[in-house]
């Protein structure tokens, strides 16, 4: 769904006034704009049901808001290495696009803190340059969020390797590891804004080319084969030559009697199949359920029900 915030305008954020006064959280008449008046609203408003405090009107608080509704649906638009970073980062972080863009952890792995889609993180120097590019490029955007924690920010992104993991282990619980408010609310705001997003898509420009490269080298066409490929390139590395000769053998071995569409699919499954048996004998099923809900087009992954067509706008479309 679309995520409402400060600047958004139209009878949606209408309504979500009109639902913020009936509440007694507003006093103003419903006007269409989210201006600093609704959203200190919905930040008490989540404050107080529970949820996570970002002043965004996302799923979970248009659902609290309008509990009598129909669920809200999430899709993501954009062009395709954004929708494949967001089908992909999904399924990292086990959170539906798109909040996985802002979906924070700390120090679990020792990495000092991990960040959006693909869990950029300090600890290998991955997390630094997207904040810097968003402190160089979209400073209001930073300030607007950071407001007076932005100095914070700031000095743990423009000093050494210890400056940034300190800053890292200061705003999470030392026993928990998990990051603290205001920052986890401010991080998830970060991560809805556009401006970020794109950053974000920026930052695994070199998973989307490998991608683009694997599925040229297999013959396939369409938008669901890139985000396959790109989702192999992030989650797998690649594909090694010995499974690669499988793969080409079965290629073979599928009737000529297919359609376009129907070898395309079939193709999608033996590279989902014969990759997944490549893996940590561990993560086998998980790596198949993943890979074959991209094939397929639907499908379980963690606890998530996809349907790539609707929500990423994912589809046996060729590539442009």
């Amino acid at each position: 769904m679309t995520v409402y915030r400060k600047g958004s305008t139209g009878d949606a954020v209408r309504s979500i006034q009109q639902a913020l006064k009936d509440a007694g959280y507003m006093t103003e008449e419903p006007d269409g704009i989210f201006g600093s008046k609704t959203e200190n609203a919905v930040k008490i408003f989540q404050s107080k049901t529970g949820l996570g405090v970002d002043g965004l009107v996302g799923p979970a608080t248009w659902q609290k808001l309008f509990p009598a509704s129909e669920p809200v649906q999430r899709d993501v638009s954009g062009d395709l290495n954004t929708r494949c970073l967001a089908l992909t980062g999904s399924f990292e972080t086990s959170r539906l696009a798109p909040d996985c863009f802002g979906v924070v952890t700390g120090d679990f792995d020792g990495q000092g803190m991990s960040y959006g889609a693909l869990q950029w993180n300090f600890g290998q120097r991955t997390l630094q340059p997207l904040f810097s590019q968003l402190l160089s490029s979209h400073r209001e955007v930073a300030e607007s969020i950071f407001g007076e924690h932005l100095d914070r920010l700031q000095q743990a992104v423009s000093g050494n390797q210890a400056d940034a993991m300190a800053f890292a282990a200061s705003i999470q619980d030392p026993v928990k590891k998990t990051v603290q408010e205001p920052w986890k609310s401010m991080f998830s705001a970060l991560g809805h804004t556009p401006e970020f997003q794109v950053i974000e898509v920026s930052g695994a420009a070199a998973y989307a080319a490998r991608g683009d490269s694997l599925r040229r080298e297999y013959g396939l066409w369409s938008e669901r084969a890139q985000a396959l490929m790109f989702d192999i390139c992030v989650q797998n590395g690649s594909i090694p030559n010995r499974v690669k000769s499988l793969i080409e053998e079965d290629f073979a071995a599928l009737p000529a009697t297919l359609s376009a569409e129907e070898s395309e699919i079939e193709k999608m499954r033996i590279v989902a199949n014969r990759r997944a048996e490549a893996a940590n004998p561990r993560f086998i099923e998980d790596v198949r359920r993943r890979k074959l809900c991209i094939a397929e087009g639907k499908g379980s992954v963690h606890g998530h029900t996809y349907d790539l067509a609707a929500q990423f706008s994912l589809s046996l479309e060729r590539v442009g």
